[in-house]
């Protein structure tokens, strides 16, 4: 959203897609998962009385929007991309295979994830668990727009204590609101890590992936 009650916010949308470019520049190969929460929530949908299926579906489809949003500008910015998704939804994107997206990767294209698991009731985090387990993914990185994982709210509570690094153990001990517990789950019993950082400082994805010390790793030691 940027700055914006909603939608999407044309500045913000460059920026991350010239943050990508960036990352690919260096050799990495980059999957993508995008919430939808800019358009719309299932969740929020349903505690105003909706339909919690058709809620989320709705969700999947506000995912598929951002997705060819960043899709478009990434390829604006020169890099090639391909998008899939989680529900069929030709011809804007492929249906999701663990064996396109590697080989889209193995190409040195950017995948976009599109339309979470493709089912309801489970949430784009658990989504993006789950793709990179498929793709068998070094690390999750979630980008939010907090500098790492806090004891509490930090934008709620005041002298709250960041983590550089914290175990899953304790992410459940604390009940801290990373993920959702599916998706810190998945991590936990596929032993893959999350580093959790601040997507909306410039140079923040590069300067991680290049090993500075940035947000807070969850792993499980």
């Amino acid at each position: 959203m940027g700055n914006q009650e909603h939608g999407i916010d044309p500045e913000r949308l460059s920026d991350y897609a010239h943050e990508i470019k960036q990352v690919v520049a260096l050799g990495t190969q980059v999957a993508i998962v995008i919430g939808g929460g800019n358009i719309f929530r299932g969740l929020q949908g349903a505690a105003k009385g909706m339909d919690r299926v058709q809620g989320d579906y709705m969700g999947m489809l506000a995912t598929v929007i951002n997705s060819m949003a960043l899709q478009g500008e990434l390829e604006k910015q020169g890099v090639a991309t391909k998008l899939l998704s989680g529900i069929a939804i030709d011809p804007i994107a492929e249906s999701m295979s663990r064996s396109k997206a590697i080989d889209y990767l193995k190409q040195g294209k950017v995948v976009i994830v599109a339309g979470g698991t493709g089912n309801p009731y489970f949430t784009t985090d658990t989504a993006a668990v789950l793709r990179a387990v498929e793709i068998k993914a070094d690390v999750v990185l979630k980008g939010t727009r907090v500098d790492g994982v806090y004891s509490a709210d930090p934008e709620k509570v005041p002298g709250a204590q960041k983590y550089d690094r914290i175990t899953f153990t304790r992410v459940y001990e604390q009940n801290l609101n990373i993920m959702d517990l599916t998706a810190i789950t998945m991590c936990r019993e596929n032993s893959l890590p999350i580093l959790v950082f601040n997507m909306n400082i410039k140079g923040n994805l590069v300067r991680l992936l290049q090993g500075e010390e940035i947000g807070t790793l969850v792993s499980e030691s």
